[in-house]
């Protein structure tokens, strides 16, 4: 995982992993790998998958080519509400875009350590067994 300033203000956490270095064949698999871990913490609620590639591709959006799909595993941890304007930070987002060689992990870092531990703990695991 490598830490990013998207567009000199986000900050990001990403993984450029390739096809050859994890066992799951697709996007779909990954993200079933990934629903699995946020699924088995208690202290997280699913929210959704949303498919991005499908949506921009619905709305005539532009596409970089070699993206052959886009999802995004939608959920919150959200263990306490202590301020409204928290709800601008939520809910949690791990985005991946599959490419001809590799897979491109990514998620916006949350406020709380515990969950950008846990979210990067959760992408890690996707590689293949050392």
């Amino acid at each position: 995982m490598n830490y990013q300033l998207f567009a000199n203000t986000y900050p990001i956490q990403v993984l450029e992993l390739p096809k050859a270095e994890t066992p799951h064949a697709d996007l779909d698999a990954l993200l079933r790998a990934l629903e699995a871990q946020a699924e088995a913490d208690p202290g997280v609620a699913m929210i959704a998958v949303f498919d991005h590639y499908a949506h921009t591709r619905l709305v005539g959006g532009e596409i970089r080519p070699d993206i052959l799909a886009a999802k995004n595993l939608i959920f919150c941890f959200g263990p306490k509400l202590p301020d409204p304007t928290m709800l601008a930070l939520r809910p949690r987002s791990i985005g991946i875009a599959e490419l001809p060689d590799r897979f491109v992990i990514s998620f916006m870092q949350a406020p709380l350590p515990e969950a950008n531990q846990k979210m990067s703990a959760w992408v890690r695991a996707l590689r293949n067994p050392r």
